[in-house]
Order: C-alpha cells, then structure tokens, then sequence
C-alpha cells in the first residue's frame, strides 16, 4: 500500500490572505481558523453543532467546537499534519455554505425561516 502524500501546510500569512479572500468572517487564531456562530438562543445553537457535526462527519475532518447557549465557535486544524491544510479550508467552506444559506434569498419554492418573528428565528445571519 502506497503512502499517502504529505498534505501542504499552509504558512500564517498565507492563511489569513486565503481566509480574507474566501472565508471573510473567519479569523486565525492560536494555530486554529475560527469561526463565530451568532444564534437566537438554545435551539439555534444545537441546529449549528448537528450541521458542523453532519458536514464534519461526512468530510471526516473533525474540528473542536465551544459551545454556548447563543453562539457556537468552530476551530480547525488538521491534526494529523500539525497545522492549516486544504481540509480546513474546504471544511470551512462547507460549514459556511450550508449554516448560512438562506433559501428566501433565491429564486425558487423555498421560502426559507420567517426572520420577523422572534417564534422562528434560529440564527443570526451576518451577511
């Protein structure tokens, strides 16, 4: 069996360029990229960590959350290369796309989370 190739692992400017660039709202901090869910309270909170969980699990690349009753924080790092690879940053992508996608902002039969109406509002959608 043939040895995987080490994956690149990407030098501290490099990482805060390429997250300016693609991941605007997330941040490099102590090794890790970050990133802060703002929710509306307990059940928005849990929705983030079953997403992240979900997507994380699928990828097989597993980040370290905190959590707390009204925001979730997401940190990865590829372990097994001892920094910031692809991985993290297609993670991250993912994680972004998915918590944050708002179906009543496209065309099409989805109306999406009425926002107005503190009843129904889960997250707190920063862009």
């Amino acid at each position: 069996m043939q040895e995987e190739p080490k994956p690149k692992v990407y030098a501290e400017d490099e990482i805060k360029a390429r997250l300016a660039r693609e991941l605007p709202k997330w941040y490099y901090e102590d090794g890790w990229i970050r990133r802060k869910f703002r929710t509306e309270g307990w059940k928005g909170t849990l929705m983030v960590v079953n997403t992240v969980g979900h997507l994380a699990e699928a990828a097989w690349h597993h980040p370290d959350l905190t959590v707390s009753y009204a925001f979730v924080i997401v940190k990865l790092v590829t372990h097994s290369a001892k920094g910031i690879t692809d991985k993290d940053f297609a993670l991250a992508q993912k994680i972004e796309e998915v918590v944050h996608w708002q179906p009543g902002k496209e065309a099409g039969a989805l109306e999406g989370t009425p926002s107005d109406d503190q009843r129904f509002r889960y997250i707190k959608y920063d862009y």
